[in-house]
Parts: C-alpha cells; structure tokens; sequence
C-alpha cells in the first residue's frame, strides 16, 4: 500500500476509501468509526511522530520496532508515562488504518519492554482535578444569583452537572426535549457519550432535593422559565447585553462557569475543571456511604476501576486509621 507518510490514515483510509466491494453508504458509515474528539487527538499525536520521523531521517509508516522505542524514550524526558501510552496507541491505531495489523511494530515485545520501563521509571499515577465536593456546592450555592437569568442559567448547570455524574461535552449536548418532568424529579436522555459509543442512549434520573438551593430539578425549571426554551440546546451562552444566544454552551465554557463559583466560594480555582462535577459526585457519593454498583448506575461507568478509585479517594479520612486512636 503506498501512501504519503504525512497524511494521518486513520481519518481516511484507503483501504476502505479504495475498496470497490463496499457501497459509498458504508464507506460513509465506516468512517464514523471513532469519534471526532478521538481521531482529533490521535491525529495530533501521529503528526508528532511524523515530526520526529522527519526529523531523524526516519520511516514513520511502517516504522520500525526500534524507531518507536527511540521515539517514546526522547519523549518521556518530558512527558508522563500516561502520555507515552497514548502516543503509542496512536501510532498503533494508524498503522493498524494503514494495512499493518499483522505487522504492527507497536505490539512487538521490544516496544512493550520499553514502555514498561518508562512506566516503572516515571509511575503512572493520575493527577486530575479536584473533585467538587456536595459540600463544597452548598458552599457554592450562596453565590447563584437568582435575580439574574446568568446567575440562574449557571445554578442549573452546575447542579444538573454534578447531580447527573455528566461529563461535561453530555451535559452541553443535553436538549429541552432530552427532559422529562415528573413527580420524582427528572429524567435525561443521554443520546451519546464516552462510554456508549453506539449510541444506544442512556436515562439519568435526578429526584428533588429537599433543599431547594442545591436542587437541580428546580434550578432547571428556574432556567427554562425564564429563558422560554422550547427546543434545542438546554444550556446556551448570552451575549453581551445578557440575550440568549442561539447555540449550545461549549464544553470548555463548563470548565471556566466551574473555576469562576469555586473561586467565589474560596476554593482555589486552579485545581477545578468540568470535571470536577462528576468526579465530585463520585467522590462524595463514596463519602456518604453509596454503593458501588449505585454509583457506577448515575455515573454509567463501564468498569470498576475508575469508580473504586473515587471510592478509595472518598474514604481517605473516614477509613484512616487515625481516626481510632484520636
């Protein structure tokens, strides 16, 4: 297969691209493969392989078992070891795209001693976020400015956020029509996310809080009243003169609506992102004593070791040992 070593394969692949057998539907089906933000990311990491291929003097596709071990022991001078693996996976994925998989140099067991080396060196601990606490919401809550339809937009927001255990690109895609209003609270469609790439769909239900200041159910009714939403995007951004625009929120806009209420309530804005709602729902969830398999059914985790990690995060103080000898 001859292809140019700069083009990123996996984004549009000549073997399927070039296949006579396959309908131009499946061929436009095929290449929805992965998702946008995943071949974004990988095609970021490919071309810095590319870069450094170029560099060298070095063939990038196929590569040569010895040239990614080089490759990813000059990057781990300065990157995590998390990111090594990434790259790896990348690089795998497009030769993999390219015709490679019973060539792949990335599966080869020189690579895999190297990157197990970088990984014994550097660990592979994850520092993300800090989770943003139910505590820390109440905290919050003061601040929601209910005389003002930002103030009451954000409110909503960040509750249906953390109440929902949503990552933020879910919680920006959810539409007026994705809630259904009941006795209970609320239920949400989730059309697609991280861990339904099929896009089955999947309900998270919110019940009433009996302290209306953190409730979500009544932050969102709040939000769709005053704003006269209908249909389209639940959570949209204003204009300078405080109009609603007519486009969805970003998700990148959740991080910065995050780091600006948690700064009000003297947490320091820096250790927050979007993802502190969720991993801040699990974390206190753990905090309260919630089961596990309860926990993974809000937060529609796949695997346990994610969950299990909130969970340990959660129980630091309250299964320390300390705490019987004070």
């Amino acid at each position: 297969m001859t292809t140019d070593n700069k083009e990123f394969v996996l984004r549009k692949n000549d073997l399927i691209e070039n296949n006579e057998k396959l309908s131009q539907k499946s061929k436009n089906r095929m290449r929805k493969s992965k998702a946008s933000n995943t071949l974004r990311a990988y095609e970021a990491d490919w071309m810095d392989f590319y870069d450094w291929c170029s560099y060298h003097s070095l063939k990038s596709l196929p590569a040569e078992p010895e040239t990614i071990v080089n490759y990813i022991n000059d990057l781990a001078d300065n990157a995590k070891a998390n990111t090594v693996s990434r790259r790896l996976s990348a690089i795998s994925e497009n030769h993999i795209a390219a015709g490679y998989e019973d060539n792949n140099p990335c599966r080869g067991g020189l690579v895999r001693n190297a990157l197990d080396a970088i990984k014994r060196e550097k660990g592979t601990i994850q520092r993300g976020k800090a989770p943003l606490l139910f505590e820390d919401l109440q905290d919050i809550a003061q601040y929601f400015d209910i005389n003002d339809i930002v103030g009451i937009r954000d409110k909503a927001l960040l509750l249906t956020g953390f109440m929902g255990a949503f990552r933020r690109s879910e919680l920006v895609k959810i539409n007026v029509e994705d809630l259904n209003f009941s006795r209970d609270g609320v239920i949400i469609l989730v059309h697609q996310s991280k861990g339904d790439q099929e896009g089955q769909g999947e309900y998270v239900a919110i019940p009433y809080n009996t302290d209306s200041s953190v409730c979500a159910v009544v932050g969102l009714k709040s939000w769709l009243d005053i704003a006269q939403l209908k249909i389209g995007p639940l959570f949209r951004p204003f204009n300078k003169y405080k109009q609603i625009r007519d486009r969805r929120l970003t998700d990148k806009s959740v991080a910065i609506i995050v780091k600006k209420y948690a700064a009000l309530a003297g947490r320091n804005a820096d250790n927050f992102a979007g993802h502190s709602l969720r991993r801040g729902f699990a974390t206190s969830a753990a905090q309260h004593d919630v089961d596990e398999r309860t926990i993974m059914q809000q937060t529609r985790h796949k695997s346990e070791k994610m969950v299990r990690r909130y969970i340990e995060q959660g129980n630091l103080f309250k299964n320390n040992a300390l705490n019987k000898m004070f």
